[in-house]
Formats: C-alpha cells, sequence, structure tokens
C-alpha cells in the first residue's frame, strides 16, 4: 500500500519545494520591482568595487558606469520576474498532476536561478567583483542560502519516479 502512494508523495514534495522556491522569487522580483532603489543600490556597489579592498591588481574589473550598472540590474529583476513565472507555471502544473511537464518547466526554472544565484551571484559578484570582500555589499551568505535550496528542490524534482511493485 505504501508503494503505490510513493510517487504522489513525491510529486508532492517537487511541488511544495517548487512551489516554495516560486513564492521566494516573486517576492525577490516584486520586492526589486516596487523598491528599485534598494539592491540597485547593492548592484552599484558590487560592481564598482568600492567597498573591496581596492587591490590595484584587481581594480581594473569595476564597473562604474551608471548607465551599466542599471543594466545589469534590470536583467537581473527580468530574469528573477521570468524565473518566477515558470516555477508558479511548472507549482500549477504539480498541483494539475501534469506531472511531465510540472517536471521540465520545474526543472527549468530552478536551473534559471542556479544559474543567477550560482554563477551571477557567487561567481561573478563573489569572486569576478570580489564581494568576498565588502564588510557592506556581500550577499554571498543570502546567495549560498538560495542556491542550496533551490539545489535541494532541484534533486527532489529530479527524483526519477518508481512504479508500484506488482
Amino acid at each position: 500500500m505504501s508503494t503505490s502512494r510513493a510517487p504522489r508523495a513525491l510529486s508532492l514534495a517537487a511541488a511544495l519545494l517548487t512551489g516554495t522556491v516560486a513564492l521566494y522569487i516573486t517576492l525577490v522580483a516584486f520586492g526589486n520591482i516596487t523598491d528599485f532603489g534598494t539592491n540597485q543600490a547593492f548592484v552599484q556597489h558590487v560592481l564598482a568595487m568600492d567597498t573591496t579592498f581596492k587591490d590595484d591588481d584587481l581594480m581594473w574589473r569595476a564597473v562604474t558606469g551608471r548607465g551599466l550598472q542599471n543594466t545589469a540590474y534590470v536583467a537581473i529583476i527580468v530574469w528573477e520576474t521570468v524565473a518566477a513565472l515558470v516555477l508558479v507555471a511548472g507549482t500549477a502544473l504539480w498541483f494539475r498532476r501534469d506531472d511531465d511537464r510540472a517536471r521540465r518547466l520545474s526543472t527549468y526554472g530552478l536551473l534559471m536561478l542556479v544559474l543567477l544565484f550560482g554563477a551571477g551571484f557567487i561567481g561573478i559578484g563573489g569572486e569576478w567583483f570580489s564581494m568576498w570582500q565588502s564588510k557592506t555589499w556581500n550577499g554571498l551568505d543570502a546567495a549560498t542560502r538560495v542556491l542550496v535550496v533551490t539545489g535541494i528542490a532541484l534533486v527532489v524534482v529530479r527524483l526519477p519516479e518508481r512504479s508500484p511493485a506488482t
């Protein structure tokens, strides 16, 4: 009896994890849109590298042009918004029991966040722009938390369904 319920339990876990990440990134995107200036300052300081150790061997990487900084910030918001929409759609498909499409859409949305928080914030922000050196504008802990939760959701979403034993 418990074996026949396992596939549905796995789908429910995938739905709830996808929905949790969808809620989070929806709130992040909404916050960035409605309170544009707060995280705009964050992006500007990280890209300008103005609170790092100011090592001459690294400072050539700094992006100080406001136009480029704002373009990067708007691109982040657009990426977050698209990821949120994809994950909300994936969550809805899980609850409609359209597991194949839900798994595919959820995977795409979660991978978008892996790229944003892993490659974007941790890799590019943390290492290329030396965000780890800043006491004020260091988002590595937050990015790591999101990457871990997103990674767990991605693993659960990609777990294979097992057929009930006959």
